[in-house]
């Protein structure tokens, strides 16, 4: 029941803590000095990344289908669940996988991510979206 918070680790130096929020999906994380704020609609299948000032700096559409997408900076980032039940979800470029997601341990809540030509707060809160639909579904089911 208690959800604890997740260390960010890139190239092996702590970058910034995930910390979930208690009543609603989405979190909090400071990345560089830079404090970042995640709310959901009220179903989690829209996420919003917002700054400081409540500005958005990015936004996911379809958050927990099999094909989904990241918008930040201009861009649009593709990704896809590789299986109904499956933890893996792979970042994908004109159709091709170029990086993935998924999740290591059920038991620690570990979480690996390679997310190539994405900027860090970006990862981040394409982490933290994954990290807050895993506990959205343990949650459902009961565990």
């Amino acid at each position: 029941m208690w959800r604890g918070q997740y260390r960010m680790v890139a190239d092996g130096r702590e970058v910034a803590v995930w910390d979930p929020s208690w009543w609603r999906t989405g979190g909090d994380f400071e990345v560089d000095g830079r404090a970042f704020a995640v709310r959901s609609n009220a179903w989690g299948s829209r996420f919003r990344m917002l700054d400081q000032a409540g500005g958005e700096v990015a936004h996911v559409e379809r958050a927990g289908r099999k094909n989904w997408s990241v918008h930040a900076g201009g861009r649009v980032y593709e990704f896809r669940r590789t299986s109904l039940w499956g933890n893996q979800q792979e970042l994908l470029s004109a159709g091709i996988k170029v990086g993935s997601l998924r999740r290591t341990s059920a038991w620690s809540g570990e979480v690996e991510a390679d997310l190539p030509g994405m900027p860090l707060p970006v990862q981040i809160f394409v982490v933290g979206v994954q990290i807050a639909l895993w506990q959205a579904s343990q949650a459902a089911a009961g565990g």
